[in-house]
């Protein structure tokens, strides 16, 4: 069965930095391109972040760009989201997304605040 959990979610001022981290199981990590997804109260879902297989390709959204950091360790099966130079605005639900040939799988999110 597919688990994706994400954590390193929590409060910070603007200005600061988090780093959330999401650990997988239940599938061969290697072969899954990895998205990192938020949600804000009241809008739809929004991507952020993408990685491909083995690491050497990533892809962001304009607003995070210059700030935020996606990585992978599939030793580890986990992805990463290095978020520096954070905003208000970025505050929501933050949500990792495998996609393979066989899945379409999310973790339940966590949830990041940037407020002073």
């Amino acid at each position: 069965q597919v688990h994706l959990v994400e954590s390193g979610g929590g409060l910070v001022q603007p200005g600061g930095s988090l780093r959330l981290a999401c650990a997988a199981s239940g599938f061969t990590f290697s072969t899954a391109i990895m998205n990192w997804y938020r949600q804000a109260p009241g809008r739809e879902r929004e991507f952020i972040a993408r990685i491909a297989r083995t690491g050497d390709s990533t892809m962001y959204a304009d607003s995070v760009k210059g700030r935020f950091t996606i990585s992978r360790d599939n030793a580890e099966k986990t992805v990463y989201l290095q978020m520096n130079s954070l905003k208000p605005e970025d505050t929501a639900v933050y949500y990792c997304n495998a996609v393979s040939p066989v899945i379409n799988s999310w973790g339940q999110g966590t949830q990041v605040t940037v407020s002073s």
